[in-house]
């Protein structure tokens, strides 16, 4: 049976002009069956293979379209092990990070969120809008009792003008966690209740491969090397990376030989943007931010390191690998002998977050294993497009 905690894949997404306005595509995620959210904001399941491909413009970037005003979604609280606690949007199949949840910039998505722990729980979003009944938190009385069922609504606003000034819209890298769990609504982030948000604005690049990293005290994703996710790439595959900050600790994420501009996409958006390039950004608790990157461009395929630049950080085990294989899928020369030498070598552990796990048991990430390629398992989608 997968590991609920370990990245799995969500494969290219199948895209092109025709189905990006059509509303159709196909994304796929294991173990957790992907929902592909249609046009009009209809939600259709899509189909459980994890091997899908795609050859369309996603591949040249594709861009956003809009569709739908209000999407509504239904996601289950559940324990996952004595210490994991995680989201999923089927029960039965919560995992840590939680799901990827994407809007766009002017929908609202309403979440009736099941809480089926014996813990009062929450949701609660950044970025976006919400009224107090909707915030998620002990402070607004606004949470799930254990066993209870209760709606969240979010709303996303387009950028605008205001008697004269610009007001900024959503869109941008974000994230959602419990709020509730706890005396100060702390104690459900510790134990796992957390994942991405990303509200895109119509005209955005789309990526083919998205990742959820989330430095969680001293874990990713609430694990430590050699556990920590790896995540899979195609040479010349274009790659999102969602990172968020939760816990107590300060720190800088490093992803070795690709850069990406320091911007809301992190895109360059021609040859006049003079947005700083940059390859290490703080990663502070609350914090989020994403990027796009090609795989390998410039530098090739190969086992590529990414980490918490505060060195006795990434000397405790927040550290993982980066896989580019070549084109075709196969393994580049060398690579499969730096995992196997990062698996070996990194063997270090720290002390799990308060209430929370730092999981060092099971499977560690194997180049064939379920962490070829997507967070979170499952992914709320847009219509049409699936330090040393």
């Amino acid at each position: 049976m997968p590991d609920p905690t370990t990245e799995t894949e969500t494969p290219a997404r199948p895209l092109s002009r025709r189905a990006l306005l059509a509303g159709a595509g196909v994304v796929a995620a294991s173990p957790a069956a992907a929902l592909l959210l249609g046009a009009g904001g209809s939600v259709a399941a899509a189909p459980p293979a994890a091997a899908a491909t795609t050859t369309g413009a996603a591949a040249t970037g594709a861009v956003a379209t809009a569709v739908g005003d209000v999407r509504k979604i239904t996601m289950y609280a559940e324990r996952i092990s004595d210490t994991l606690v995680g989201y999923g949007l089927e029960r039965g199949k919560a995992t840590v990070p939680g799901p990827i949840l994407e809007m766009w910039e002017g929908e609202t998505l309403e979440i009736t969120l099941v809480n089926t722990t014996d813990k009062r729980l929450s949701i609660h979003p950044h970025g976006v809008n919400y009224d107090v009944n909707s915030d998620g938190s002990a402070f607004n009385n606004s949470f799930n009792e254990p066993g209870e069922t209760r709606t969240y609504t979010w709303s996303t606003v387009k950028m605008a003008r205001d008697r004269g000034i610009w007001m900024p819209g959503s869109a941008g890298y974000w994230h959602y966690h419990d709020h509730a769990w706890g005396d100060h609504g702390t104690q459900g982030i510790a134990a796992g209740l957390y994942g991405a948000l990303v509200v895109r604005r119509v005209g955005d690049v789309l990526p083919q491969k998205q990742f959820t990293m989330v430095f969680n005290d001293m874990t990713i994703n609430n694990k430590v090397a050699p556990n920590t996710p790896m995540y899979e790439a195609k040479l010349g595959e274009r790659v999102e990376f969602i990172c968020i900050g939760h816990g107590n600790q300060l720190h800088t994420f490093h992803l070795h030989a690709h850069r990406w501009a320091n911007n809301r996409t992190g895109l360059l958006a021609d040859q006049y943007d003079t947005s700083q390039v940059v390859d290490n950004r703080d990663l502070n608790p609350g914090d989020a931010f994403g990027f796009q990157v090609v795989a390998g461009l410039g530098v090739g395929p190969g086992a590529w390191m990414y980490h918490c630049h505060v060195q006795f950080h990434s000397d405790g085990g927040m550290a993982g690998v980066f896989l580019v294989r070549n084109a075709d899928g196969s393994m580049p020369p060398g690579a499969q002998e730096t995992i196997d030498r990062f698996q070996g070598h990194a063997s270090h552990t720290m002390s799990a977050p308060s209430g929370g796990a730092a999981t060092t048991d099971g499977a560690a990430a194997t180049t064939g294993g379920a962490a070829a390629g997507g967070t979170g398992p499952a992914v709320v989608d847009l219509a049409g497009h699936a330090g040393h």
